[in-house]
Formats: C-alpha cells, sequence, structure tokens
C-alpha cells in the first residue's frame, strides 16, 4: 500500500525540504519507488533533485489547476533516482486562482489517485505556511512527518500544527495522522536543544523518531550540486542519519504486517 506523507511546518528553515529531498534519496537507495511532490513555489526541492525549474514543461501548478496530469507533468531524478512533481514560480499564482474553484483543498488527492499504485512513497514537500497550497498536501496525504529544531519557540509553533492536523482531519480527511515528529538540525552539546528533545518525547513519546538528524556542513552543501547528500557524501553524518530515518520508516511500515 503507498504510504502518502506530508512534510510540513508553518515555520521557515526547519529542514523540510532538507528532508523531502534526503529521504525520498534514501527510500529509492532501498530500492523504493518514490515520488516527490514539490507544494512550494520556490522549487527548492526540485532543483536540490538536479532538476531546473526553470526548464520544466509543466509543473505541480498546471496538475492543481487540472491542466495535466501527473504522469504528464512527473520528471525523473537522474541525482536521485526517483520522481519529482516539480514546482516553480507558477505556483505562487495557484493560491488565488484555486480559491474559486471546485473542490479547492482536494484537487492533489485526486490527481493522486491516478498513479499512487506506482509508487511505495510519495513524500510532499509542503511550504511553510498554512495555506491552500498545504492544504492540498494535508488532504493527500495519510500522514504527517514534522520536522522541527529544538529550540525555545519550538513548541508554541508545533500546538499551532498539531491543532490545524486535527481540524483537517475532522473536515477534510478523516484518515490523517501524525506519522512523527523528526529533531532536525541538532546539537548534542545545546542545553536548551537537550531540553526541548527531552519534553518532545515527554509529550509525544514513540511519535517521536528515534533517528536525529545532525547539523551538518554536507547537508547544506548538496544543493548546490543539485544532488542528495548521499550522493554529494555518502558517508557524511547527515546521510547516515537520513539512510536510518528511512529505515525507521521502513521498519515501522512492517512492524504491522508481521503481527498479522
Amino acid at each position: 500500500m503507498t504510504k502518502i506523507l506530508a512534510i510540513t511546518n508553518q515555520k521557515g528553515g526547519v529542514g523540510k525540504t532538507t528532508t523531502t529531498v534526503n529521504l525520498a534519496a534514501s527510500l529509492a537507495a532501498a530500492k523504493q519507488r518514490v515520488l516527490l511532490i514539490d507544494l512550494d513555489p520556490q522549487g527548492n526541492a526540485t532543483m536540490g533533485s538536479g532538476i531546473d525549474k526553470r526548464d520544466v514543461q509543466a509543473s505541480v501548478y498546471d496538475v492543481l489547476l487540472g491542466g495535466k496530469t501527473i504522469s504528464e507533468a512527473r520528471v525523473t531524478s537522474e541525482a536521485g533516482k526517483y520522481d519529482v512533481l516539480p514546482a516553480n514560480r507558477d505556483l505562487a499564482g495557484a493560491e488565488v486562482e484555486l480559491v474559486d474553484l471546485e473542490y479547492r483543498e482536494t484537487r492533489l488527492r485526486d490527481a493522486l489517485h491516478m498513479v499512487a499504485t506506482e509508487y511505495d512513497y510519495v513524500l510532499i514537500d509542503c511550504p511553510p505556511a498554512l495555506n491552500l497550497l498545504t492544504l492540498n498536501g494535508l488532504c493527500a496525504a495519510k500522514s504527517v512527518m514534522i520536522p522541527m529544531q529544538c529550540e525555545y519557540y519550538a513548541l508554541e509553533g508545533l500546538s499551532d500544527l498539531v491543532n490545524t492536523i486535527r481540524k483537517v482531519r475532522a473536515n477534510l480527511n478523516p484518515e490523517l495522522e501524525i506519522e512523527g515528529l523528526l529533531r532536525t538540525m541538532f546539537d548534542p552539546r545545546n542545553t536548551l536543544a537537550q531540553q526541548v528533545s527531552d519534553q518532545l518525547k515527554e509529550h509525544f513519546g514513540d511519535k517521536v523518531y528515534r533517528t536525529v538528524i545532525p547539523r551538518n556542513v554536507r547537508l547544506a552543501e548538496a544543493p548546490s550540486f543539485g544532488v542528495p547528500a548521499l550522493y554529494h557524501d555518502k558517508l557524511s553524518k547527515g546521510t547516515q542519519a537520513y539512510l536510518a530515518l528511512a529505515g525507521e520508516l521502513l521498519n515501522n511500515a512492517a512492524r504491522p504486517a508481521a503481527s498479522a
């Protein structure tokens, strides 16, 4: 069964796109069929996958407005070995254009129905805002991964996001659940980071992934080369952390089947 995962946090700069790109590459390296959907008008996940957003013939914008199917708009990331539904600046106008359309919150979900069975994992990189694009991501997904830094304001923002997810579940997508919280850019020498991490585990228990993503230069460098970190420096701590995260996801997915 296809796992459709929205990677979201309304706070910017927490590692959403880094997580989406590197998790996609790590899952693909584990022989999983992966589709990355870039829902951010900045198109950073597209560029980080080695695809020039200025050259794409069609994008997620065309899919949301009904002009193209995902099959027509997707491209293969040769750099990451997965498929990408790309984004570019066209998407910035989609918010306004979607407002007057029927089923505006579920257009991505409807489009995904046609191709979902072709993939093991669909990863949706949501923009850093709770807008119609993010709503499309949350309505299309079965679960949500929340990347977050362990810092002072993180818990306050997290409560807002959890409330939003509850509202989406109540009104638009009853299947939606929190898959897990991912601690990113983590520095174990920082006392505050350790304290926030402990609070997360206390409040959310096993919803907090065991894998922790460290602050890592190689992860930051990789996008400028247009490749996931796995193909920039396979031995870096950042790369190894995302490979471990992919392993954790695959183990969690296999667990219910094993006990059934």
